[in-house]
């Protein structure tokens, strides 16, 4: 098997911030494998709060590049490298190529029927309300907001985003960002908000105090859960979970992660770490499972992938299999 990674950069739109971060470009890992004439693709970021990069991954993945090509399977890669970004963009590429080989889409392969889902649009982190009022209201054709929040004035921005978008479905990302106190503070005053959820209030490992916390409005773990590894004590905190394949490692965890929290009755979500289509269209095979999905990375790119995911007013159809899977 032919093994080849390299690392591309695509610029953003515009700078996005969220609670301690900024970005101006998605920098990724790609992986391409090669046998008899069948080529896979994958595409990875990294986990950046786990201090993971493009060049890290690509490390990673370099480091075990005879193994995999004398030939690996999936099952194989779970053993071979631990969750994260390098696992992911192989991964992927290793289902792209299965599919090639089998001359069948990932829908076959996975026995899922797509359906058409519609993803958020997220806001970024602004310093006034009105700032971030604006933005909510510029992205007046997505039907979904997923706003990025901080310690900072909370409330205040989100009753400013709702007013400027009354007709929107809104969601919250903290990102680790607030206090136990501060979101004991601010959720009865967001009931009337009418949130869909609210994503990683408190920091990851310093979120016990929400083991018998009742919140009228649905919490969700990100970054307080990586993989099935993880599922048990964050089902014991949150009542979602947000599925991430550069979390998990790759598809083939996702979907376990996926089953397992379902059978425990927890709801879902997909999430990205803004990439391309490449990334995305992975992710949308989980999608299917989810009740809120978060695949608009591309949305916030300048330039995409050819074949890239069509977005329609937030809804996302099947994508082309040329893309990917």
């Amino acid at each position: 098997m032919d093994f080849s990674i390299h690392i591309t950069n695509w610029e953003l739109t515009e700078p996005f911030r969220i609670s301690g971060n900024e970005w101006t470009s998605s920098p990724c890992l790609v992986v391409q494998l090669s046998e008899d004439g069948f080529v896979g693709r994958g595409e990875a970021q990294g986990v950046y709060y786990l201090d993971e990069s493009a060049e890290s991954i690509f490390a990673q993945a370099d480091a075990v590049a005879a193994q995999i090509r004398a030939g690996i399977s999936r099952s194989d890669l779970q053993e071979l490298l631990p969750a994260g970004g390098a696992r992911n963009a192989i991964d992927c590429a290793l289902w792209d190529l299965e599919c090639k080989q089998a001359g069948k889409t990932i829908w076959q392969l996975t026995g899922i029927d797509p359906q058409p889902v519609t993803t958020v649009f997220t806001i970024g982190l602004e310093d006034t309300p009105e700032a971030m009022a604006a933005k909510a209201a510029a992205a007046a054709d997505a039907p979904i907001l997923k706003i990025k929040l901080d310690g900072h004035l909370p409330y205040e921005k989100l009753a400013a985003i709702r007013a400027a978008r009354p007709d929107a479905e809104l969601v919250v990302d903290a990102n680790q960002g607030w206090s136990f106190e501060l979101l004991q503070e601010v959720i009865p005053k967001c009931v009337d908000l009418n949130l869909g959820m609210i994503e990683q209030p408190l920091a990851r490992g310093n979120d016990a105090m929400l083991e018998g916390f009742v919140s009228p409005i649905t919490l969700a773990a990100d970054e307080s859960c990586l993989h099935t590894g993880e599922l048990e004590m964050a089902a014991s905190r949150y009542t979602m979970i947000n599925i991430k394949l550069d979390k998990t490692g790759g598809l083939t965890e996702a979907l376990n992660l996926a089953r397992a929290a379902k059978e425990k009755g927890c709801k879902l979500m997909i999430g990205n770490m803004v990439g391309t289509s490449l990334s995305m269209a992975p992710s949308f095979v989980v999608a299917q499972m989810c009740d809120f999905v978060d695949i608009d990375g591309p949305l916030l790119l300048k330039f995409d992938q050819p074949l890239g995911l069509n977005y329609n007013k937030g809804v996302v159809k099947r994508f082309d299999p040329r893309l990917w899977g």
